[in-house]
């Protein structure tokens, strides 16, 4: 089978990432806007949760057969890291995912106007009492747990058909304990750009902390990929893990 060209890929990851963003990211100030000056409750976290889900698993199922659907910098690094996609490609996916993840945050202020700045545009951050080791604990935990769940549900293995819903399911469940200590970011793409963007528009940024959920998420992403490929060391040449896109084994 043909496979597409790296500038369509590259373009996948950017459509992809910013389709998070917006959703995802979107459905913080949405749901702020709405309930106003109510407090802030677990189903409207639910709610939050939900759509980033639905967002992940939509653009699996979308592109994933075009350029892996990775949408985030973190899988990117381990997958190349454990060797399952070449380090040329790294510098064009992480490029792509962090011009993505600003067209989402543009596109969040496009449709809910600077009202979205104004309730926090779903800047991921942290405050007292949660430190910066906590903070980073919480990250590197989260974003673990997700590329666990990726590398596991990408291996070829795994039951056909259902890695897309495997993946969302993930985000909304690690989301649900994360999201109380920092946001739930479990994602650098989806960290920076609505950072740069709610710089650009006055909101209230707190840079100090961007270099914590950075590490925190490489690191967390990175030791899921080397554990999964531990559990698998003694495995047969024939059954590697496969770096096959995951909607091309969902479509299976």
């Amino acid at each position: 089978m043909e496979e597409n060209s790296y500038p369509q890929k590259l373009l996948a990851e950017v459509l992809g990432t910013a389709t998070l963003v917006f959703i995802g990211v979107g459905s913080v100030p949405a749901t702020l806007i709405i309930g106003g000056d109510a407090p802030f409750t677990m189903a409207q976290l639910g709610i939050i949760s939900f759509a980033f889900a639905m967002a992940v698993v939509a653009m699996i199922y979308a592109i994933g057969h075009i350029s892996g659907c990775q949408i985030n910098p973190a899988i990117t690094l381990a997958l190349a890291a454990t060797k399952q996609m070449p380090w040329r490609q790294v510098p064009g996916y992480l490029g792509a995912q962090v011009l993505g993840a600003v067209i989402g945050a543009l596109a969040i202020i496009g449709v809910l106007g600077k009202q979205a700045v104004t309730v926090g545009l779903g800047i991921a951050s942290y405050a007292a009492p949660v430190g910066v080791g906590q903070a980073f604990f919480a990250e590197t935990i989260g974003t673990f747990l997700l590329a666990f769940v990726v590398f596991g549900a990408i291996d070829r293995r795994a039951p056909s058909g259902f890695a897309g819903l495997a993946i969302g399911l993930a985000v909304f469940a690690i989301i649900i304990p994360i999201a109380p200590a920092t946001g739930a970011s479990i994602n650098p793409a989806r960290t920076f750009g609505p950072m740069l963007v709610g710089e650009l528009f006055g909101g209230t940024v707190h840079w100090e902390q961007l270099p914590v959920y950075l590490v925190a998420e490489v690191a967390g992403a990175v030791l899921a990929g080397f554990a999964y490929a531990a559990l698998n060391a003694r495995r047969s040449s024939a059954a590697v893990l496969t770096p096959e896109p995951v909607t091309e084994r969902a479509a299976s």
